[in-house]
């Protein structure tokens, strides 16, 4: 196990420092923190030079995926006859997951200094934010800190005198999971319905109305200015190799104090549930297990949970993921069966249903995971499930059906023992019944 990486951030090293709500989320209370302070030298650098910079501090997309943000930017072609978009991912639609929430609603121009960076970057002059259905104080908050931007002289025609044109649009989803994924996002922008994309192409070469694009997480885009401000060395204090810098963790379920917290990357879970959310109701010992990185991520164990690093490669020699990091614990209370069943049925519902592996393979998993959590059913029929979920895995455009799939193998990969129990009480139970008939 790799040395152990400190809980805390100093509040100069917050990127998010007003993630709790406690300060003024407008322009004067952004400024006051020392935002858009040196975006003027910003937009004066070369985007290779960017780039650069960005490839060196290893930073990976915060949705989930944790592809390297340097690499995808240089995806992008110089502006030409078409113009280049930056999409904005916010359809935060994860069970479990708030921290975009939290920027949009408390630090909102760290994401419209984000926004500004990477059009520059980029070669974009246009921007779009789609943000959930739900989120309309979200969206609100949002639009009003673009507003004042563009009155601020931040947005708009030749930003600073530096002939950088940027506009901002929010475009409201209507709620809907699978609009999370990239390209569905798109097709939702441009007023379709919102499927997957067959790739190749990829948004950079054929994005938004067939533009070249980059789709970038929230939490993601406000983190490029920070690194570009402070230094790479800066950035690379925090983490292990290949996973640098600070990231936001939403911590929920059983513990005794739920909390979206900015901290170290490779931070240790056990850290993370006991010095910043408050431990787990009922004390350490009685964890039963963890969701790491949204209900899409397979399950941990509590023995896994001890030492574990919350990073994307720890987590990934564990089985599992650090997905958007949102940390669901769950104690000996929890019947952790019927949860699991009751997240197939969220993925059975959000299916998009254009291809058929998903469309009617979730959907039977979810059956049989929910007569299964009841103790109705056989030992073989465990088995069965698994195999369903592996000839599901890995066979449909989008990764949609590989989340649905990796919940329901991580529970039978480190809690068949509880299946096999509620069989056998379920069958003992329908003898009673018979011999008393």
């Amino acid at each position: 196990m790799a040395t152990k990486q400190p809980h805390t951030l100093k509040p100069e090293d917050k990127i998010f420092p007003n993630l709790d709500g406690s300060g003024d989320w407008t322009i004067k209370g952004y400024q006051k923190r020392g935002g858009y302070k040196g975006l003027e030298k910003i937009l004066k650098m070369k985007p290779a030079e960017i780039i650069d910079q960005l490839k060196a501090s290893a930073l990976r997309g915060r949705g989930g995926a944790g592809f390297p943000t340097g690499m995808k930017w240089s995806f992008m072609p110089p502006a030409g006859d078409k113009p280049n978009y930056l999409v904005v991912n916010a359809d935060e639609s994860e069970p479990g997951t708030c921290k975009d929430r939290d920027i949009l609603l408390y630090d909102p121009h760290t994401l419209v200094e984000g926004i500004i960076v990477g059009c520059h970057t980029l070669g974009a002059k246009a921007s779009y934010v789609y943000v959930r259905g739900e989120y309309v104080d979200e969206a609100d908050h949002l639009q009003q800190a673009i507003d004042e931007a563009y009155k601020a002289g931040f947005l708009g025609k030749n930003i600073m005198g530096t002939k950088v044109d940027v506009d901002i649009h929010v475009h409201m989803g209507a709620g809907a999971y699978i609009c999370g994924e990239e390209t569905a996002l798109l097709e939702s922008l441009e007023g379709k319905k919102g499927q997957p994309r067959m790739r190749p192409p990829f948004p950079a070469g054929f994005g938004l109305y067939g533009c070249p694009t980059t789709i970038n997480n929230v939490e993601t885009v406000a983190q490029v200015p920070p690194i570009l401000k402070k230094g790479v060395e800066w950035w690379t204090q925090f983490g292990r190799p290949n996973n640098h810098g600070t990231k936001i963790f939403s911590v929920s379920g059983a513990v005794n104090k739920p909390i979206n917290i900015e901290a170290p990357m490779s931070i240790s879970l056990k850290d993370l549930i006991e010095k910043h959310a408050g431990g787990v109701i009922g004390g350490w010992d009685n964890l039963l297990g963890v969701i790491p990185g949204g209900s899409s991520t397979p399950l941990l164990s509590a023995e896994q949970c001890e030492n574990v690093l919350m990073d994307f490669d720890a987590l990934r020699e564990e089985g599992t993921g650090l997905g958007t990091a949102a940390v669901i614990v769950m104690n000996k209370d929890t019947d952790i069966l019927r949860v699991m069943s009751r997240i197939s049925r969220f993925y059975k519902h959000e299916s998009c249903g254009q291809c058929t592996p998903c469309r009617e393979g979730v959907g039977w998993v979810w059956r049989l995971m929910d007569r299964l959590s009841q103790g109705d059913g056989t030992k073989e029929e465990l088995d069965q499930l698994f195999d369903v979920t592996k000839k599901i895995e890995g066979h449909t455009i989008c990764a949609f059906a590989d989340g649905a799939m990796w919940p329901v193998q991580g529970v039978l990969r480190h809690y068949r023992p509880l299946f096999e129990q509620r069989i056998k009480e379920h069958a003992a139970k329908k003898d009673i019944k018979v011999k008393s008939a």
